[in-house]
């Protein structure tokens, strides 16, 4: 076991925890029913609380499933939960709006809503008609907690009817004043040990350790905690690591590091990666998004993350920290295996590096059973230059076909030096079908695979048109 120091609801508590202990868990054990456990895999926001995280000089409110988040990745953190919004006798405004709308039956949802609604109620850039909202509310907000007996749409008249925080909230006022970031700690029982190293030197020989796993946000570890009963021996908390939080746009190529969440890379980038800003709102949630990383994503090295597809269509590189120095390794090299990287033991990624400049013609295309918040049966990103008609250019990333993630280079050599027209297109889909060895599993049929793939570069053609004659960038629809 372990001390920790955590600040919930503006009350400080000093508990002992173990390794593996969740966030969820330590509430509910301190009598804060509200959130609740309903997928335990970060699908339902059932569990959803809020995070209050460094932002520039003040603070940012932050949802995230307390489901998957590991209690000692918060030592000196703050978190606030519905219960510290309001009650009964003193509602929020989320919560005033939710019960005034009928957005609540049953209410094991409703806690989790109200969290997320909380985090764009405070959102420091929204302003009256954004996202075709006269409050500026963005629904998708929402986007991960699910509802089974409500039905969405009080829920969504509840989100239109919130108005701006007065300047007297207590939770607004508080994002005047800076956050702390988690700081070092280590916790150990019969389980295992859980550390939040002080250095990156540290966090590297840690890991050199067997068995020793890096978290970072935890969304895929969590899974695999919750449902499979996993309990790594050594669990090496990376992503206060100032070396794996950087962002640099230079001349020659973009950095992103390994343990930025999701969400501050989107803001980090703000628009400058096309293709990127196609990914971002298909990946998982914002539950997810806020917390999960490219890091975390290319480290587990699941064929089926929706990350991998659109770096490599980027030509991205990861750049790998070891204690014989840095390496920088091609992506579409780094997968060796279903599971398996050229990470070696000691070693971390550091960042992932996209070179400039970028192709401008960009597609991401996700097939899922659902739009949102779901696993891809099939995920395709295309990177083209078009000029004068002609493709001079063409990287494809694919995810859902193969072992791992992998570039579709036999479709690429058959674009390259090709005039971009639908017939090119489709010749070029009849390549692409025969990439990868799709198989047929619960999310799809082997035959299904290969008939999306055949139509991914027809639909983006369809979606981009023809911009012969002229190099300019073409965007295309989300």
């Amino acid at each position: 076991m372990g001390q920790l120091r955590i600040t919930v609801n503006g009350t400080r508590y000093e508990t002992e925890a173990g390794p593996h202990a969740t966030l969820l868990n330590w509430l509910r054990e301190q009598g804060l029913l509200a959130a609740k456990e309903g997928c335990a895999e970060g699908e339902c926001g059932a569990c959803a609380v809020l995070l209050v995280r460094p932002d520039g000089a003040g603070a940012r409110l932050e949802s995230v499933n307390s489901c998957l988040v590991t209690l000692g990745a918060l030592h000196e953190s703050e978190v606030i939960t519905v219960e510290g919004l309001g009650s009964p006798a003193a509602m929020h405004p989320t919560q005033e709006v939710m019960a005034v709308a009928g957005g609540s039956q049953c209410g094991y949802c409703t806690p989790g809503f109200v969290a997320s609604l909380a985090g764009e109620y405070y959102r420091r850039d929204r302003v009256a008609g954004q996202h075709g909202a006269a409050n500026g509310v963005d629904l998708h907000a929402l986007a991960g907690n699910l509802c089974r007996c409500t039905g969405y749409r009080p829920i969504r008249d509840a989100a239109y009817a919130l108005d701006f925080p007065p300047p007297d909230d207590a939770w607004f006022a508080r994002m005047e004043r800076l956050a702390g970031a988690p700081q070092p700690v280590a916790l150990r029982d019969s389980d295992g040990e859980f550390v939040r190293p002080h250095s990156l030197g540290e966090a590297l020989e840690l890991l050199s350790r067997e068995g020793a796993v890096a978290l970072a946000g935890g969304t895929d570890l969590g899974v695999e905690r919750n449902l499979r009963g996993a309990r790594p021996s050594l669990v090496v908390a990376v992503d206060g690591l100032p070396e794996l939080r950087e962002l640099i746009v230079a001349d020659e190529a973009i950095e992103i590091g390994a343990a930025l969440t999701l969400a501050e890379v989107e803001r980090g980038l703000a628009g400058r990666v096309p293709l990127l800003d196609q990914l971002f709102p298909q990946f998982a949630s914002p539950l997810i998004r806020h917390a999960a990383t490219f890091g975390g994503n290319l480290g587990t090295a699941s064929p089926i993350g929706d990350g991998p597809p659109a770096l490599l269509a980027l030509r991205a590189s990861v750049v790998l920290a070891g204690r014989q120095g840095r390496r920088e390794v091609d992506l579409a090299d780094y997968f060796t295996g279903y599971r398996t990287t050229r990470l070696q033991a000691g070693e971390l990624i550091r960042s992932v590096r996209i070179p400039l400049p970028l192709a401008p013609q960009v597609t991401f295309q996700k097939i899922a059973k659902r739009r949102y918040d779901d696993i891809s049966s099939v995920a395709v990103a295309v990177a083209l230059d078009v000029i004068d008609g002609v493709v001079r250019s063409a990287t494809i990333g694919l995810g859902g076909v193969a072992a791992t993630p992998l570039r579709a280079r036999a479709t690429e050599a058959a674009l390259v030096g090709q005039p971009w027209t639908m017939a090119v297109a489709r010749r070029a889909g009849d390549v692409l079908r025969t990439e990868g060895t799709p198989i047929t599993d619960t999310r799809a049929s082997a035959d299904y695979r290969r008939a999306m793939l055949g139509e991914a570069l027809p639909r983006f053609f369809a979606e981009l048109g023809d911009p012969r004659g002229s190099s300019e960038v073409v965007e295309v629809a989300s």
